[in-house]
């Protein structure tokens, strides 16, 4: 299902003619250098390439340039295998990256190119061809250090790159004879033929399918989505049959490493999420582009770590809007739905693809197809779910899944942002899973964010033990798990604000320990080494039977001192009354400990919003 649907958009890219796709039996490849060659194949010259890309702050530059080249091989085993026409400079011209101590590591793997690129191109009938089969004779790479054009590039040589070349100043792959003698070569190789298990044709059968470059901690040079290796992976008795137990044709492996790469790279203007070690790719079946720019503002702008991708200024005027509502979202601004899916069909199909490094090859962390509409009505439940009172006005509407993940990190850690990808790695994939299928939340995650709220300590910044990100999540969390059941025990606790109404005995107890924390701030004043909420929280959540009768006890203590203490002492009988004189809970479910939470949260929030409102009416009456 994946290669079926990765080769249908490939033909989609095809037939787009502002992009530089590759077409069968050629693949797009990083470029660095063009050695610029006489007729009569003489070094003239090393060209380096740029790229200017814009990064989101300012416009930067690459040393490389992304071209259609050749199909490049996959490099496996001992023996070196050469590229045709394109390649870097320890099979272009003898000269390895680094100094090897065999020293006939650069020539083995020159003769090996030279040899291929030979056989290849005397049966072109070109002058470019001859030129370039002209320098391969004449080069030595013994002593191509020494070489005067070769000199003065070749630190820059050595950092890596592929080279190309050009005969006085023209591009030999764009030689039609060059072109025809490749085609030949590569239709020509001895292949099986079985039938493709994506089209359904007999075809030539792909031994070894293509790299795919891009995804995070994976090889720099590409791994494996599809990779047969050893006997003991084959299956039904094919023996030197690699790949065979699984046929795909070479022009479906092809198309569909093409799409994918291309998904994958910063040619691709709706850049690829990352989420921790899982990178996820989202595309349509359609030309359109507009369902991808609109998913991308769906999950919300903020969620895109990854660099801006080259071009966005160049984004057609068809995707203006969609760029402008999420310019919108990331600011906060109400999500205006309607507008993103303007013009846009819903029953579009639409694939979300998550990898992951896994050594050679990728793992597949999820793979999802559903119509446009369907994931649209998703991601907007998954908002609505996380909906609570904020704590302050210039908080945002919409909860991007990194600022939710990011809450199950420690603020005292140094290296913050390696801690949230570790979070990311087992919680991330299974989070943006939830949120695009509608189903619960992972418990793992639920968990983690109680584990910081016992671990946490307010200090300089307020709330850090409970805040806006980890109120929400716990009531979106409980909402999703019960969702599915004939009844939520919790329902009413499971709201954007207070609910004075509500008697479960952990709702009641989390706000009877916001009540006296405000009558032990009210009593103390701001400067408290240590809170009652630093000390106590974490046991009056999972057993507030061994911690009220404390506190109350410490209560009469700080009501005596404040000025208002009546008022926090009415509060806190009122409360008790709720509990209907029943003994307090010897311990809380993990899920009463939420409750607990929101309890505590919403009534902490109903005070903030009252001191608002005074502060408002005060602030009118100096106006008038």
């Amino acid at each position: 299902m994946i290669l079926q649907a990765l080769y249908n958009y490939y033909q989609i890219l095809l037939k787009d003619d502002s992009l530089d796709i590759a077409p069968p039996g050629y693949s797009a490849a990083n470029v660095s250098f063009a050695l610029n060659l006489s007729p009569t194949g003489k070094l003239l010259d090393i060209f380096p390439f740029t790229t200017k890309f814009f990064d989101g702050k300012k416009e930067r530059e690459r040393n490389y340039r992304r071209m259609v080249v050749p199909e490049q091989v996959k490099r496996a085993g001992i023996d070196p295998k050469s590229n045709f026409m394109c390649d870097n400079s320890a099979f272009v011209l003898g000269i390895p990256e680094q100094t090897e101590k065999d020293k006939r590591y650069g020539p083995r793997r020159f003769d090996v190119f030279r040899q291929l690129n030979i056989d290849i191109l005397s049966k072109a009938n070109s002058d470019i061809a001859s030129a370039v089969i002209a320098f391969l004779e004449n080069h030595d790479p013994q002593t191509a250090r020494q070489h005067p054009v070769i000199a003065r590039q070749l630190e820059a040589l050595l950092e890596g790159g592929n080279l190309i070349f050009w005969v006085d100043g023209q591009d030999a792959l764009q030689d039609t004879e060059i072109h025809r003698t490749w085609e030949e070569y590569k239709l020509g190789q001895e292949t099986i033929k079985m039938q493709c298990l994506v089209t359904g044709e007999t075809e030539p059968i792909a031994r070894l399918h293509p790299n795919i470059q891009g995804v995070r901690d994976a090889n720099p040079t590409g791994a494996s989505l599809v990779g047969f290796n050893e006997r003991a992976y084959e299956s039904y008795n094919r023996i030197k049959g690699q790949g065979l137990n699984s046929p795909v044709s070479q022009r479906v492996a092809s198309g569909y490493g093409v799409a994918l790469n291309y998904l994958l790279s910063n040619q691709n203007p709706n850049r690829k999420i990352h989420m921790g070690d899982t990178t996820v790719v989202y595309w349509a079946e359609s030309a359109d582009k507009r369902y991808a720019s609109a998913f991308s503002a769906f999950i919300n702008p903020e969620f895109l770590e990854e660099e801006s991708a080259a071009g966005q200024s160049t984004r057609k005027k068809a995707e203006k809007k969609i760029g402008e509502t999420a310019e919108k979202i990331q600011k906060g601004q109400a999500l205006d739905v309607a507008a993103l899916r303007e013009g846009l069909d819903d029953n579009t199909r639409f694939y979300v693809l998550g990898l992951a490094s896994n050594a050679a090859r990728l793992a597949v962390r999820f793979y999802l197809t559903e119509p446009f509409g369907v994931f649209a009505e998703r991601i907007m439940q998954h908002y609505e779910d996380l909906k609570i009172e904020k704590e302050y006005p210039n908080q945002p509407d919409y909860l991007s899944p990194y600022r939710i993940l990011a809450e199950c990190v420690s603020p005292k850690v140094t290296r913050r942002d390696d801690e949230i990808k570790s979070s990311w790695s087992l919680l991330g994939g299974a989070l943006m899973r939830s949120v695009l299928t509608g189903a619960p939340y992972p418990a793992g995650l639920y968990a983690a964010i109680l584990n910081r709220i016992r671990h946490d300590t307010d200090e300089e910044k307020r709330s850090i033990k409970i805040n806006y990100v980890r109120a929400a999540y716990i009531k979106a969390h409980l909402l999703r798990k019960y969702r599915r059941q004939e009844q939520n025990p919790y329902e009413e606790a499971l709201q954007m604000s207070l609910n004075e109404s509500y008697t479960h005995p952990a709702y009641v107890l989390g706000r009877l320990f916001a009540v006296l924390e405000k009558a032990q701030r009210e009593a103390i004043g701001q400067n408290i080494n240590a809170t009652i909420k630093d000390r106590y929280f974490t046991s009056a959540c999972a057993s507030p039977a061994s911690v009220f009768p404390t506190l109350l006890r410490l209560s009469h203590h700080h009501i005596a001192k404040a000025e208002y203490g009546g008022v926090s002492d009415r509060r806190i009988q009122d409360l008790l009354n709720m509990l209907d004189a029943k003994p307090f809970p010897s311990h809380l479910t993990l899920d009463e400990q939420g409750v607990f939470v929101l309890g505590y949260y919403h009534q902490r929030a109903a005070f903030y919003a009252k001191n608002s409102n005074k502060a408002e009416e005060a602030a009118e009456t100096e106006t008038a």
